[in-house]
């Protein structure tokens, strides 16, 4: 459990090799959240993930408010005005992994997709001394005009309207693209989008590559992969899936198992 920045405890869960040393400080680990739509992560075996654990990896599965996983409340804690909350959350994971030894920053690295890829770009601008590298899959960045794309418009209910005052305002203090800075030592990104893709419009993942080249002051590279033949994720042909996982892991290898 962590504690995030209101007192709220988050769950999270750890998968390792038996016999990685936990207290090390030196473990490879790969954190991922989603914290959205009142989805629920619940433990689940994969492929992609036990490559990484075989490697030496640790994987972290969070819990974040938003989810479903404790309920309405759990879920309407991390929607509209109080979706700070779920970044609150997923930092709070990250800084408990740290402390209490699992890793450390050079060797930590996010995921996450569609609203996990917004959550990822979030903690990219909010808090990138926090870890190495970030994969941000298929993700809304731009917040202030998310609604006037695809199917964007009905997804309002979760996160709010700019063309509402006061939702304008929430919905600019956390926007990734909004919020980038020139001059800041960013880490390692892995954005990765899709031509075809029906929900998350692949301007915000070419939007914010652009914007995180521009500003980055670090020699980490920004990267940003598109697959020409497929969409969100759903129906993906196992080939393209393959290839996809293959760049994240080298991605993750090379800056993970190199870092210092």
């Amino acid at each position: 459990m962590a504690t995030s920045k209101d007192g709220t405890r988050i769950p999270y869960q750890i998968v390792h090799r038996r016999d990685a040393r936990l207290a090390s400080g030196q473990n490879p680990t790969l954190l991922y959240g989603y914290g959205g739509f009142n989805v629920s992560l619940l433990p689940r075996f994969s492929r992609a993930n036990l490559c990484f654990i075989e490697r030496g990896g640790i994987y972290v599965q969070a819990n974040l408010r938003g989810g479903g996983e404790f309920g309405a409340r759990w879920h309407e804690a991390g929607q509209l005005g109080v979706k700070q909350n779920t970044f609150d959350d997923f930092r709070a994971v990250a800084e408990d992994l740290i402390q209490s030894q699992v890793t450390r920053p050079e060797k930590l690295a996010l995921h996450g997709r569609s609203n996990g890829g917004l959550l990822v770009a979030a903690a990219i601008t909010q808090y990138p001394e926090l870890f190495r590298a970030a994969v941000s899959g298929v993700p809304l960045t731009d917040m202030l005009r998310y609604e006037r794309f695809l199917i964007a418009k009905l997804w309002s209910p979760e996160y709010g309207s700019a063309s509402d005052p006061k939702q304008f305002e929430f919905l600019r203090a956390y926007s990734p693209y909004h919020r980038v800075q020139h001059g800041t030592l960013y880490p390692a990104v892995l954005l990765t989008t899709a031509e075809s893709d029906t929900r998350v419009a692949p301007l915000h993942a070419r939007k914010f590559a652009a914007a995180l080249a521009w500003a980055s002051s670090s020699p980490r590279p920004i990267l940003l992969r598109t697959e020409l033949h497929a969409g969100h994720g759903a129906g993906t042909p196992v080939s393209k899936s393959v290839a996809e996982w293959a760049d994240i892991h080298a991605f993750l290898c090379a800056e993970l198992e190199n870092a210092e």
